[in-house]
């Protein structure tokens, strides 16, 4: 039997409805939340009001950013934010700064330039967040969500379905141990016994962290620091051979991080922890390029002198054109193009090694 004008035109509507649903509704994210903690790495603006050199708040960073210069530290997305595309989100998560009322509840990313394990890491540039102080705000947050959900238990069990990332370690090497002018640590302690007092100060960091309701925690190891632009600038006889001292120092720094996971996950049976082998994947990058798409693999894209590795981009200079091809954008800090490459295999290992003992997808899926 035909339908009449009416019946059509009801159906029509009915189609209409159904398309504007589809198109229009948004799978929930893996996860409830996702805390971050960090440095410059990750830092997407907790350094802006700050009284400090480490801030990035200004073009050229931010240049290949939907929102243009926020306070990353690379001229797009860094790792966690590509993280957080995979897990779900349509947002990235807020910083500390400007993060207030419900909107924690998707989770706080911490992370403060050239911020370390130590308290006094990176004090020569001025003001920052020390992986104590992170976690101390990260407190102040729970608090807020134990206000916003009614009461602890609730709030703890929403939090032990988040995934928390932490990447420190980084500046406790660039901007402490192997700045000896300003710092004693060298002198004061062996490449092993510096590891070793790093990783105790980090335990007790990620312990408060699990007593305040973090149950599955992604461990970040250190990248190769000695490959950096500065420090081929600065230690490297032909600008391109990375400095295998500090890369030492990082990997020693690395097992014993990769061995506290299992410590960890042992002695609490109702968490999950794992290691992120960011020096493995980015070793990859350096080795094979070219199956990456990257060209220039010991020059920043942007700063001065050689290598651009003496500092960080100036304000509204200029940076190189071919922004893909390249895997540092600044002295220090990996472009969008190589923090997409870490953040997929950080999310979803392609190589055994990439993360133990699982990665961030199975990591979600608990």
């Amino acid at each position: 039997m035909a339908l009449g004008m009416r019946g059509l035109l009801g159906l029509f509507d009915c189609l209409l409805v159904v398309i504007v649903l589809i198109n229009t509704a948004k799978a929930e994210p893996q996860v409830p939340c996702y805390f971050i903690f960090g440095d410059s790495l990750v830092d997407n603006g907790n350094n802006n009001q700050l009284s400090s050199l480490a801030r990035a708040n200004y073009l050229p960073y931010g240049i290949d950013f939907a929102g243009g210069p926020t306070g990353r530290f690379c001229n797009g997305k860094t790792t966690v934010d590509v993280i957080a595309e995979l897990l779900g989100f349509d947002d990235y998560i807020p910083p500390y700064a400007t993060a207030s009322g419900e909107i924690i509840m998707k989770g706080v990313n911490y992370a403060s330039a050239a911020a370390g394990i130590r308290p006094e890491t990176g004090q020569q540039l001025g003001g920052r967040i020390s992986f104590a102080g992170q976690v101390q705000n990260y407190q102040n947050t729970v608090s807020q969500l134990v206000n916003i959900l009614g009461d602890e238990d609730t709030a703890a069990n929403y939090l032990s379905k988040c995934i928390y990332s932490a990447g420190m370690g980084s500046n406790d090497y660039l901007n402490n141990y192997f700045m000896p002018q300003y710092y004693s640590t060298s002198r004061q302690f062996t490449p092993e016994e510096y590891a070793d007092e790093l990783i105790e100060q980090y335990s007790q960091g990620l312990r408060a962290l699990y007593n305040y309701g973090a149950r599955k925690v992604v461990l970040i190891g250190v990248g190769q620091i000695g490959c950096s632009p500065n420090e081929l600038a600065q230690n490297s006889a032909d600008g391109a051979t990375c400095v295998q001292r500090i890369n030492a120092a990082c990997q020693i720094f690395n097992n014993k991080l990769k061995s506290l996971v299992d410590q960890f996950n042992n002695n609490f049976a109702d968490a999950h922890f794992i290691y992120v082998d960011a020096y493995g994947i980015f070793q990859d990058l350096i080795e094979r390029p070219a199956a990456f798409g990257f060209r220039v693999t010991n020059a920043g894209c942007c700063g001065v002198g050689r290598n651009n590795g003496q500092i960080t981009c100036l304000p509204l200079q200029t940076p190189c054109e071919n922004r893909e091809q390249y895997l540092f954008w600044d002295a220090f800090h990996p472009t969008e193009a190589a923090n997409v490459v870490v953040g997929r295999r950080s999310y979803s290992a392609e190589s055994p090694s990439d993360a133990y003992p699982i990665d961030i997808r199975r990591l979600a899926q608990i």
